[in-house]
């Protein structure tokens, strides 16, 4: 039987979603955004504005699956709040879909000693963007009969390469103590945790979507300077009072029968590399 996914601001991610849907899956995908000159033949091209409730009158009510993975334009209050918030709330004000799955992210988080964070952990985030991301979940949580949260951390991968390119460059720089804390999730492993909730039986309303191994960001920079034949990074001093980030723990996931295709900073840099 075909299903019906709706995936609202299909930009890098759920082009990549929908192409790991693509070959003899069931999902009848259309994808929304503004210019839909991008999308590849396989997505039925929807052309509308989040922002803009009139535009969305074309949609039609019933869905399967809705994936919203709308990104802001820019950094500011006002952006993030039109997309997480408000546009959200227009799409939910067209749509009904059966499971609702809303990408968010681990800045909904404000532990910046070093701590494991998981699904359980307080969030009080301190700046605009965890704040308004959070008010989105609140909004999806609240919307379908299935609705879930998938809390990425900083996702890299090919087109993502900011990382590589600070440390090429030379402009790169970190502080070995206290060490300051990263996460990330290779742009692949995105797709292939909403490709795997939208599939899951029963599941939970809420996942943290992190590798396995949150890495200190010295060692990540040195391991990119040996790989790329570049001097190491320079060194900050000591900073008792400096944030040292958090770690994200990323067990449910992996309960759920996820897999990673890339596990950790080396894998998912490597194949970047190579």
């Amino acid at each position: 039987m075909t299903r019906r996914l709706l995936i609202a601001g299909c930009g890098d991610l759920g082009i990549r979603l929908a192409t790991r849907l693509h070959d003899g899956s069931t999902w009848q995908i259309t994808g929304l955004r503004r210019d839909i000159s991008a999308l590849p033949p396989f997505i039925t091209p929807l052309s509308a504005d989040l922002s803009r409730p009139e535009t969305l009158a074309q949609l039609d009510v019933e869905w399967d699956a809705v994936v919203y993975q709308a990104t802001p334009g820019r950094r500011d209050e006002t952006a993030y709040r039109r997309t997480y918030v408000e546009g959200l709330s227009n799409l939910l004000d067209r749509v009904r879909p059966r499971r609702l799955i809303f990408v968010s992210s681990t800045a909904v988080y404000g532990q910046d000693g070093g701590e494991w964070v998981d699904e359980e952990s307080n969030t009080e985030p301190s700046r605009f963007n965890g704040r308004l991301v959070l008010e989105g979940e609140r909004v999806a949580l609240a919307a379908a009969a299935e609705s879930l949260v998938v809390r990425f951390s900083g996702i890299y991968g090919p087109g993502r390469e900011r990382l590589i390119d600070s440390v090429r460059s030379g402009r790169a720089r970190c502080r070995p103590e206290p060490p300051q804390w990263t996460n990330r999730i290779h742009v692949e492993d995105c797709a292939a945790v909403l490709e795997h909730l939208l599939e899951l039986e029963e599941p939970e309303p809420l996942y943290c979507a992190s590798d396995c191994r949150p890495a200190a960001r010295c060692e990540v920079f040195d391991w990119l300077a040996e790989c790329l034949g570049v001097e190491m990074p320079e060194r900050l001093d000591a900073d008792e009072t400096a944030g040292q980030g958090k770690r994200i723990d990323n067990r449910r996931l992996l309960a759920s029968g996820f897999e990673f295709q890339f596990p950790d900073y080396r894998h998912g840099y490597g194949a970047i590399l190579s």
